[in-house]
């Protein structure tokens, strides 16, 4: 297989290429995403990747040839899974933990006729960026939500809300693989609030990617809640409910693969957050909201000259809630990235907890054992009992 995946990119990594996305990676460390595409640089083709770190973007261009090795140097050292789309075709290549490649070929250029029906390749090397939901193609649920005209045309006014909604489901793209379509992916939105981004779950996951979802968004505004229903009810999403309740009452029913808690008010996340985990979700795409409570219990005699002005400290406590979090979830089995979001239209947080279950043995590794004893003696250095940590621990029982 290894000479087939060679011709693969022998192939296809040429002009005719789209793009080839590199995901899946075998190591937590190691960047989370590669996408590769042609540009024109002073009249020659190059290959353009960028590596998606944390919060971080590197480029780099290559020659078809150095791309080629490339490519099978990562398949063979770093990720599991690629995606190619080529004028020609479209290809997904999986490796599994033992280095065998299985490759899924499918054409979209029509045999018969030769007319091709892929979008237009572009090579300009400054691009206007492409998004999930295209700018010109009307989704029902953003015409209705004021994103988009009846045309398809992005409302100037709502522009940012386009971006968010995009940037959104880049996240859920980038856990796509620990998605099975041999079942029902359930989804649980707490806090969903007008549900721009719920809709968008749906539409993606179900509409686009054909994913069996069932999503519920829970939230405790009842005018809120009843207008999303019958929303849902018009574009006939009939796996996709919303209902009026309290995150730190929900109970739920049966397995729960994804929790998303948005703009959850301070100790509302930790509710959603604890939740998620007692319920064993798979992933979780959480953006914190208004952390008071640390800034309220913070005590440190040590960081006297950064605590005494309000201002700073209470983007300190921001911070240190979220990094807690982050280490409470990581000790919890999880591998958990804090990545840049968009602001909400009614706050300025732009951190988006990202985490993805590893496992039930996991829970007892070594770097589990790590997370748990720093958390523990960063909250006795700062006199502070986080309200997750508490639920985590049973502290507060």
């Amino acid at each position: 297989m290894q000479e087939e995946l060679r011709k693969l990119l022998e192939d296809t990594v040429n002009e005719g290429l789209y793009r080839i996305t590199i995901s899946n990676p075998r190591k937590k460390e190691k960047a989370f995403k590669i996408k590769i595409r042609p540009v024109m640089v002073k009249g020659t083709v190059l290959f353009q990747e960028t590596l998606y770190e944390g919060t971080k973007v590197f480029h780099e261009k290559r020659d078809n040839r150095n791309m080629i090795d490339r490519i099978e140097e990562l398949l063979a050292q770093d990720f599991k899974q690629c995606e190619v789309e080529h004028q020609d075709c479209r290809v997904t290549v999986l490796v599994s933990k033992k280095g065998r490649i299985t490759i899924n070929r499918k054409r979209t250029r029509d045999a018969g006729t030769g007319s091709e029906t892929h979008r237009q390749i572009r090579m300009e090397h400054n691009r206007t960026k492409k998004y999930i939901l295209e700018e010109g193609t009307p989704v029902p649920f953003l015409v209705d939500l004021g994103v988009q005209t009846v045309e398809g045309r992005v409302v100037h006014a709502r522009y940012d809300k386009f971006r968010q909604i995009n940037r959104f489901l880049e996240f859920i793209e980038d856990i796509l693989p620990t998605l099975s379509k041999k079942r029902t992916v359930h989804i649980l939105d707490f806090g969903c609030g007008k549900s721009y981004l719920t809709f968008a779950m749906y539409y993606y996951l179900h509409e686009l990617k054909k994913y069996d979802v069932e999503i519920t968004g829970l939230d405790l505004k009842e005018d809120v809640i009843d207008r999303c229903n019958r929303l849902s009810e018009k574009y006939g999403y009939d796996s996709l409910r919303f209902l009026k309740g309290d995150i730190a009452e929900y109970k739920g029913q049966g397995p729960v693969d994804i929790v998303v808690t948005l703009h959850a008010c301070d100790t509302a996340t930790d509710y959603a957050l604890a939740k998620a985990v007692l319920w064993n979700a798979g992933v979780i795409l959480s953006v914190p909201c208004c952390q008071h409570e640390v800034n309220r219990q913070i005590k440190c005699e040590d960081l006297a000259p950064v605590l005494k002005y309000g201002i700073v400290k209470e983007r300190f406590a921001a911070l240190v809630t979220d990094a807690l979090r982050a280490q409470l979830l990581e000790a919890e089995g999880y591998a958990v990235d804090i990545l840049e979001f968009i602001d909400m239209e009614h706050t300025p947080k732009n951190l988006l907890i990202r985490a993805v279950r590893q496992g039930e043995t996991a829970r007892r590794g070594a770097k589990q054992e790590q997370a748990r004893r720093e958390t523990a003696q960063l909250t006795d250095f700062l006199n502070i009992r986080p309200t997750l940590q508490k639920l985590l621990t049973q502290d507060d029982k």
